[in-house]
């Protein structure tokens, strides 16, 4: 799946918005923990992606650039 950011409505940005949010809660809970499992690191590493593309989208959508983004 492709999104146009510049085509965004600002409610799919507040969406994106949310989404980062979730994805930083997400990851702070499994920093406090004293020992990640091997499981957890992979977890980790995902939610880290998934908060970093998000962040894309929304700087795409922010500054106006048309050019696609694969999700």
């Amino acid at each position: 799946m492709e999104f146009e950011a510049k085509n965004l409505p600002d409610s799919e940005l507040k969406q994106l918005e949310a989404q980062h949010r979730h994805y930083s809660e997400l990851l702070e809970a499994l920093i406090q923990k004293p020992y990640l499992s091997a499981e957890e690191q992979l977890e980790e590493v995902r939610l880290k992606k998934l908060k970093l593309h998000v962040k894309d989208l929304m700087f795409a959508r922010r500054s106006g650039h048309t050019h696609s983004v694969a999700v």
